[in-house]
């Protein structure tokens, strides 16, 4: 027996007068006294049958019993709609099936949403993921997530790249995050960590002449969930050896433009934009600016040196951003307030209303040279940020993204991808004082500093880079050191001594002791890639099983306790703190 041998969305016109056989999920059902309307439907569309009683007394039994979402099968002849009862909104609205033959293959209980329901909590969706799946917007993202990781693939392919699984559990290394850990029953008291990626790994591939490696990974960090994160997602991770930056960029902007390509879309123009890090901080405030639209970051540091304004004479840093409305009092204070949330101490202004006219607490104590240097259209603010650079590059930085979406400055339409080069190699650890990786340890300086002050690395700068797109960050690569005496030097300037340095990462050393070619490599996070390339909001749109923001999973109830026994078999106690909602 053939459960179907057509799909519900591929009936045209050419098939009237074929008898077939169609299965799927009831979409709808109306009951007009005699005929019966039933609107089937798989992942292909929508088909509609009709039930005649004159024609098929035993189908229209099944038929009165069905209901939304049950299982059935229909076997009859495609006929033409009358002209009347043509749905131009479907493929298939040309043609109907008259049904001798239905069956109910499964049945279903009352549904805790409706699939056209708007506005579903998401929680509940996810709880009940299996019929969240079967709307056409969940259908869509899979099957678009589908085409473009295999387009990926072909253009990895195509580029000499070979695939070379790596494991999950390994040794728990500092990458930036927290480590999930996996206890091990027949060491008890000793840990796995699950990969933050497969760093480490690649790398090694590289000593070993694998020369182009490539997989699609999955990850796991221990990290607060947001729209872009996960505790678990899958990267495009690759290394490539004898390579500088170029030749890395090269590789992905071409993964990137088959991505395009494979689901219909203009794919961006290449080469790709590169913005120096400075640059992007200085111009927009952020590592991974948006650039749809302007409204850029401007410095009056220097007009401002002699000013009469006491917070500009001293700030070591001022700059500004000009918004294009003239604000009220009351939007001036609701802004004033999202700046002192993100660090500011204040936030002062300059309104130009459509006069050109200029008001603001601080004018008087503004010269004429001053007021000239802000220049600002009329019916526009300008906004100021004084204190250090730091704190004003991210206070403007993050009310320039704010004002471009209550504003309405982005552009939804545009595509901009962009590379972000030239990272320092260190930050200094605001609590601690202390010098650490920006990117991870395993970033080379840029040609020319490979020796530096290890006590004071500042200014150094590593051979890392970002893609972005629309301000989202894809991911992040770099070309890896491969001389051990400056990997030791970069742990050095990190506060490793020899003897931690060889107890976390002795293995990486000893390979790049033995002949380590130049590499370098990227990973670009699969699922923000997925979810711009889908426009969804968040990530876990194009995850088939996501947790929510508290880190559960409310489809299957996880985590759980596990019973006293499992965890003495694994030599593990719980302590629960005293803060914990546990019981």
């Amino acid at each position: 027996m053939s459960w179907r041998d057509v799909y519900c969305g591929e009936l045209r016109k050419d098939h009237i007068g074929k008898r077939v056989t169609a299965a799927g999920w009831v979409d709808t059902r109306r009951d007009h006294g005699g005929l019966v309307f039933v609107d089937l439907r798989d992942h292909t569309g929508k088909l509609q049958l009709v039930v005649n009683p004159e024609r098929a007394p035993d189908a229209q039994s099944a038929a009165h019993e069905i209901r939304n979402e049950f299982v059935v099968q229909a076997e009859g002849e495609v006929v033409a709609r009358a002209p009347e009862a043509v749905n131009p909104n479907l493929p298939t609205g040309e043609v109907e099936v008259q049904v001798d033959t239905l069956r109910i293959l499964s049945r279903s209980t009352p549904l805790p949403f409706q699939l056209d329901e708007e506005h579903v909590d998401e929680t509940l969706r996810i709880r009940y993921r299996w019929l969240d799946m079967r709307r056409d917007r969940m259908q869509n993202n899979f099957r678009l997530s589908h085409t473009v990781i295999a387009a990926i693939r072909r253009a990895m392919d195509d580029q000499g790249f070979i695939d070379v699984w790596t494991p999950s559990m390994t040794r728990g290394t500092p990458e930036g995050a927290r480590d999930f850990l996996v206890p091990v029953r027949l060491q008890p008291g000793r840990f796995f960590a699950l990969a933050q990626s497969p760093q480490l790994f690649k790398q090694l591939c590289m000593v070993g002449g694998i020369d182009r490696y490539y997989q699609i990974a999955t990850c796991w960090r221990d990290e607060d969930l947001r729209a872009d994160r996960q505790f678990e997602f899958r990267q495009l991770d690759l290394e490539m050896a004898f390579v500088e930056r170029e030749d890395v960029l090269d590789v992905m902007e071409t993964a990137v433009v088959a991505s395009f390509g494979a689901v219909g879309r203009e794919p961006p123009s290449r080469p790709f934009p590169r913005i120096g890090y400075g640059e992007a901080m200085a111009r927009f405030g952020s590592d991974k600016p948006d650039l749809r639209f302007g409204m850029e970051i401007q410095d009056a540091t220097a007009v401002t040196r002699d000013s009469e304004f006491g917070v500009f004479k001293s700030a070591p840093c001022v700059r500004y951003i000009v918004a294009p409305k003239a604000f009220s009092r009351a939007e001036l204070g609701r802004l004033e307030e999202l700046a002192k949330e993100w660090g500011a101490k204040g936030l002062a202004y300059i309104v130009v209303d459509e006069n050109g006219e200029r008001r603001s607490p601080i004018a008087k104590f503004l010269s004429e040279g001053e007021l000239a240097a802000f220049d600002a259209p009329p019916g526009s603010t300008i906004l100021f940020g004084a204190g250090d650079e730091a704190i004003v590059s991210r206070v403007l930085g993050l009310l320039r993204l704010h004002l471009g979406r209550e504003l309405g400055l982005i552009d939804a339409s545009l595509d901009v991808f962009h590379w972000v080069i030239d990272f320092p190699l260190f930050e200094q650890d605001e609590e601690t004082g202390r010098w650490t990786f920006l990117h991870h340890p395993f970033t080379a300086p840029m040609p020319g500093q490979e020796t530096w002050d290890e006590s004071n690395p500042e200014g150094v700068r590593g051979q890392h880079y970002d893609l972005v797109w629309n301000g989202w960050e894809l991911g992040s690569g770099s070309i890896r050191i491969h001389d051990v005496e400056l990997q030791e030097r970069v742990f050095r300037t990190m506060g490793l001594g020899e003897e931690e340095a060889q107890s976390k990462f002795g293995f990486l050393l000893e390979a790049l002791a033995m002949g380590a070619p130049p590499h370098g490599g990227f990973a670009m996070g699969i699922e923000r890639f997925l979810a711009l390339m889908a426009s969804e909001p968040d990530i876990r749109q194009v995850i088939a099983f996501p947790k929510v923001s508290s880190g559960s999973d409310p489809l299957t109830g996880a985590p759980t306790a596990m019973p006293n026994e499992v965890l003495r078999d694994l030599g593990i106690g719980v302590l629960v703190p005293e803060s914990s909602s546990l019981g």
